[in-house]
C-alpha cells in the first residue's frame, strides 16, 4: 500500500495539480484540493483498496475538494469568473504540445518570479515536496518557505501571468529558463552547501531528475531537455563512488568505477548517442552530456580521452564563452599537454573567477603537480574559504597538508 501510495504520488501529483489549475485558474485551489485528495487517498486507500484508476480516483476526488472549497468560502462566481484568464488565449496550431503539466512549468518558471522562488514553486506545485521539505532543501525556515511560496502564487494571479505554453517564438528562451530551474535544483543537491548539510542531497538530485524527466516526456523532441537529463544521470551514476565512508569527497580520477550505476550511464549513453544521430547542432547541456559521456566511458582514469573533451569544450566555449566554461578547458587541456599549459590558461581567468573556489582549487592542484609546494598551499587556502561543501572542504584540506610532495594524481573533477 506504501508503495501503491508514493507512485500514486510520483505520477499523479503534477497531473491533478495542473489540471485544477487550468480549470480553476488559481494554484492556491489546485495546491491544497491535490493535497486533500491525497490525504484523503492515504486514509481510504488501505480500507477499500487501490482503485483501479489510481489517477482518475484522484482527480476526481480533488476536483471535489476544489469545487467544495468553492462553496464554502462563497466565492464561486468569483473564482469562475477569474478562472477564464486561463482560457482567454489566441487559438494554438496544430501539434503545439497542450499537456496541463508542461502549463504549470512554465507558469511556475515564468521570468517575471525571481529564481529562488520559482525553483520553489516548482518543487512544490510540480515535484510534490512538502513546504517542509523544500525549507530544510535550502536551509530557511518552514514560514519563510512557506511565505515566498504564497508570495509567489500571489505575484502570478496579480500580474495575470498566463497559464499557458509559450507560442513557437518564445519557446525557446522560455525552455531555457526552466532547464536552468531544473539544473539548479539538481545542482544543489550535488554538490549541497551549508552548515549541517549532507554533501550530497539525494531528494534534491532526485528531484531534478524526475522533474526532466516528465520535461523530456511532454516535449520529446528538444534536444537540450534530452542533453540536461543525459547530464543529470551521467553526473548521478557517480553518487555512490563520490564521498567516502569519511565524508571526503573522491574526485573523478580516484573514483572506485564499480561503483557507479551502470543502468544510468547506459541510458545517459543512449540519450547522446541519440542527440548525435540528429545531426543537429548541440546546445550547451548536449555538450556537457558529451563530456560526461567521455568520462563514463573510460574504463580506468587512465583511459580518458581528453583530446576529445578538449574538443568538447572548444565548442562549448564558442557557445558559452563564460569564464567557468574556460576553466574547465584549462583543466582538460591540462591533461593533454601538461599543468603548465593548464595553469597559464586558467591564470588568465584570475580576475573573472578570484571568488569562485573551483578556480582555485584547480590552481592548487596544477601547482601541486608542478612542485609549487607554498604557492599550491596558498592557492588551497583560497579554495578552503571560499568553498561550502564539508565532502569538499575535507578533500581541500588534505590535498593542502599533502602539498609539498608534488605527484600526477589529480583534482580532475567529481
Amino acid at each position: 500500500m506504501n508503495d501503491a501510495l508514493t507512485r500514486a504520488h510520483r505520477d499523479e501529483w503534477a497531473r491533478v495539480v495542473a489540471a485544477l489549475a487550468r480549470r480553476f485558474g488559481d494554484l492556491d485551489i489546485a495546491e491544497e484540493a491535490a493535497a486533500e485528495a491525497f490525504a484523503a487517498a492515504v486514509e481510504r486507500w488501505p480500507a477499500d483498496g487501490v482503485p483501479p484508476r489510481p489517477g482518475a480516483w484522484l482527480m476526481t476526488t480533488a476536483h471535489r475538494k476544489a469545487i467544495d472549497r468553492l462553496r464554502r468560502e462563497s466565492r464561486r462566481r468569483e473564482k469562475h469568473q477569474e478562472a477564464q484568464i486561463g482560457y482567454d488565449e489566441p487559438p494554438r496550431s496544430p501539434g503545439v504540445i497542450e499537456d496541463e503539466r508542461l502549463r504549470l512549468i512554465f507558469t511556475c518558471c515564468h521570468p517575471a518570479l525571481a529564481m529562488e522562488t520559482r525553483v520553489a514553486l516548482t518543487l512544490r506545485m510540480v515535484g510534490g515536496l512538502t513546504v517542509a521539505e523544500i525549507a530544510r532543501a535550502f536551509l530557511v525556515q518552514e514560514a519563510a518557505m512557506s511565505r515566498r511560496i504564497t508570495r509567489a502564487k500571489t505575484k502570478i494571479k496579480a500580474a495575470r501571468i498566463p497559464y499557458r505554453v509559450p507560442g513557437p517564438d518564445d519557446l525557446p528562451a522560455r525552455v531555457t529558463g526552466v532547464l536552468a530551474v531544473l539544473f539548479l535544483i539538481f545542482n544543489e543537491g550535488y554538490l549541497a552547501t551549508g552548515p549541517g548539510t549532507d554533501p550530497i542531497r539525494r531528494d534534491l538530485t532526485s528531484s531534478g531528475i524526475e522533474l526532466t524527466r516528465l520535461l523530456r516526456a511532454l516535449m520529446p523532441d528538444d534536444g537540450e531537455v534530452a542533453g540536461l537529463l543525459a547530464l543529470m544521470l551521467l553526473t548521478e551514476a557517480r553518487r555512490a563512488a563520490r564521498v567516502s565512508s569519511d565524508q571526503e569527497l573522491v574526485v573523478l580520477a580516484e573514483q572506485d568505477r564499480g561503483a557507479w550505476d551502470a543502468g544510468m550511464i547506459a541510458e545517459g549513453h543512449r540519450l547522446v548517442r541519440a542527440r548525435l544521430a540528429t545531426g543537429q547542432a548541440p546546445g550547451r547541456y548536449q555538450i556537457l552530456a558529451a563530456v560526461n559521456a567521455v568520462h563514463t566511458s573510460a574504463r580506468h582514469a587512465r583511459d580518458t580521452d581528453w583530446s576529445q573533451v578538449v574538443a568538447l569544450y572548444d565548442q562549448l566555449v564558442a557557445l558559452d564563452p563564460s569564464p567557468v566554461v574556460a576553466l574547465n578547458r584549462a583543466i582538460a587541456v591540462a591533461e593533454v599537454d601538461g599543468p603548465a599549459v593548464g595553469l597559464a590558461a586558467a591564470d588568465r581567468l584570475g580576475e573573472a573567477l578570484d571568488g569562485y573556489h573551483a578556480f582555485h582549487a584547480t590552481r592548487a592542484d596544477l601547482l601541486r603537480r608542478l612542485g609549487r609546494g607554498d604557492e599550491a598551499r596558498d592557492a588551497y587556502d583560497r579554495a578552503i574559504a571560499l568553498a561550502g561543501n564539508s565532502a569538499e572542504i575535507a578533500y581541500l584540506r588534505r590535498r593542502r597538508n599533502s602539498s609539498h610532495r608534488a605527484s600526477d594524481g589529480g583534482g580532475k573533477g567529481a
